[in-house]
């Protein structure tokens, strides 16, 4: 981070000087362009988007419309994204933070080399349909591996690949409840039970086999392990 000291001829006067040696006026630009796009790099470059995706589906396929609330569901997919994630921040503060605080290396070094372990992550998890779908847009030659492969192609590849994942592990999730509206629409029909809704008799059914099961301990674990 940027030092502020103050000097001894004008204790008034605060200082600041830039990483790694370099300008503090490029330091400035570089640490608030960085933080304007801290959002969408969570979203694009982590396993958020996934995770927030699943539990949307959860909170439908129960039946529920604002429980849990939004700010719930986001604050645990942040959680669970800084513990899927805090391997590679480690990687980045040692290689890549450390060094320039000490200033043994340039802020456009340490962006380089932070981006290395950002690079295997999100490779680890990109489709090759999709990152064959980018190479060919970008007009790019098809690169010998994942290391090869452009930022330019990667995000867009990683984040499609992650939208396809959390809607494939929704609709997985979707189903069981599924098969429970549709035996109490049938059953609540055929009595003539036409005055009361059958979700108001669903609901209830679906989250006592979501508590006997220990749902939220399965889906947490499930979701941990498609990362691994």
């Amino acid at each position: 981070m940027p030092r502020i000291r103050s000097t001894s001829v004008n204790p008034n006067e605060i200082r600041i000087t830039g990483l790694g040696g370099s300008s503090p006026q490029w330091t400035i630009v570089v640490l608030l362009t960085f933080l304007s796009l801290i959002p969408s790099l969570l979203i694009c470059m982590t396993p958020f988007a996934r995770l927030l995706i699943v539990f949307h589906f959860l909170r439908q396929a129960l039946g529920l419309q604002t429980t849990p609330s939004n700010q719930t569901l986001v604050g645990l997919s942040l959680v669970m994204t800084f513990f899927l994630m805090q391997p590679v921040g480690d990687a980045i503060y040692r290689d890549s933070i450390l060094p320039l605080q000490q200033g043994k290396i340039t802020a456009m070094d340490a962006l380089q080399i932070g981006a290395v372990p950002m690079r295997h992550f999100m490779g680890h998890f990109v489709r090759e349909k999709d990152a064959a779908l980018f190479l060919e847009m970008a007009h790019e030659p098809k690169p010998r591996n994942i290391d090869d492969l452009s930022l330019r192609v990667l995000f867009p590849a990683y984040i499609l690949s992650e939208l396809k994942s959390g809607f494939q592990i929704g609709a997985v999730l979707f189903l069981p409840f599924l098969v429970v509206d549709m035996v109490i629409a049938s059953i609540t029909s055929s009595v003539g039970m036409m005055q009361l809704p059958p979700v108001v008799i669903s609901t209830p059914l679906k989250l006592l086999l979501f508590l006997m099961v220990d749902g939220w301990h399965l889906l947490i674990g499930s979701l941990i392990r498609s990362f691994s």
